[in-house]
């Protein structure tokens, strides 16, 4: 893994992610997570469905899927709870409690049209995650980007929900950070696949360019291990794939494509430099997620 020096230390300060689904977190940000735990941050992860939508691998847990016993996403939380643990993080948080809001499903989904889905949350959840920032004041929140990371409808509506309750909460955190993947990782592939796995198409894999890139977090042995350990806690949603050697390890959703387990998470970090302002986006470059916020004690 990556021989970098130790990230910032975090003391004091309150870091929270907000997630759609059960294995986002894990997937988009499980090193940060684990990272910034080792590094004295106080982290919170709110996940805002049970992603009773998902497909699931293989023939065990099949009969949980929505269209047959509609049990998925009572058995995700606990697949969360062991990821999270995994990462360092005491328990799940749900946005409004778990099951207030549900999984819509992909876009164009008749499952969008539940009076639970999260797409039709409206001015509740927005309120709900107001509450939440005043109640906690964390100083850096992550989440996802405008297009929702790959364009899922719930990932939309989480940055949809999330701009709105910085606008109307009395604390706004000092940074907001868009997780997303660097278009170099996303080139990168496994030099012995296994057969029933393959490797995306050109633009498959939604990424930014690098020269977007604001802020990162890179992954010491430890923290790598964790995020490793995080992805296997969510066993219905995907299969690792070791690499060879020196190379990242691989996942693969039920779509069975392969992504590179990279070894450093990437933001694009917007700061607030002026509490009554709007949200300034920071340069392009390598600083550490965590740069700028150490010591703060709003």
């Amino acid at each position: 893994m990556t021989d970098l020096t130790a990230p910032p230390p975090g003391t004091g300060t309150r870091a929270l992610f907000v997630h759609a689904h059960p294995d986002d977190e894990a997937i988009t940000t499980g090193g940060s997570i684990a990272a910034l735990v080792a590094a004295g941050v106080d982290v919170r992860v709110v996940t805002c469905t049970l992603g009773e939508e998902g497909e699931v691998l293989g023939e065990d847990f099949a009969g949980l899927v929505a269209d047959r016993a509609d049990q998925l996403g009572g058995y995700r939380i606990g697949e969360l709870a062991v990821a999270l643990r995994a990462l360092g993080v005491d328990r799940p948080r749900f946005l409004g409690g778990a099951g207030r809001w549900r999984d819509s499903g992909m876009a164009g989904a008749a499952s969008a049209r539940h009076p639970r889905a999260f797409v039709g949350s409206g001015r509740e959840a927005v309120e709900e995650m107001a509450s939440l920032l005043d109640g906690w004041r964390p100083h850096l929140l992550v989440t996802y980007d405008p297009r929702g990371g790959y364009g899922h409808p719930d990932h939309i509506r989480v940055h949809e929900v999330v701009r709105a309750a910085l606008d109307e909460a009395g604390h706004r955190p000092r940074r907001m950070a868009w997780t997303v993947t660097a278009r170099s990782d996303v080139s990168r592939r496994h030099p012995a696949p296994p057969g029933h796995l393959r490797h995306a198409g050109e633009s498959e894999l939604p990424s930014v360019p690098d020269s977007r890139l604001t802020h990162r977090v890179p992954l010491d042995d430890a923290t790598y291990a964790a995020k490793l350990e995080a992805l296997t806690g969510h066993a219905t949603q995907l299969e690792l794939v070791p690499g060879t050697d020196d190379d990242p390890w691989f996942l693969a959703l039920t779509n069975g494509v392969l992504q590179p387990v990279s070894e450093v998470e990437w933001y694009i970090a917007h700061d607030l430099v002026d509490p009554d302002g709007p949200y300034v986006k920071c340069p392009p470059g390598t600083a550490h997620l965590l740069d700028g916020l150490v010591g703060e004690s709003r």
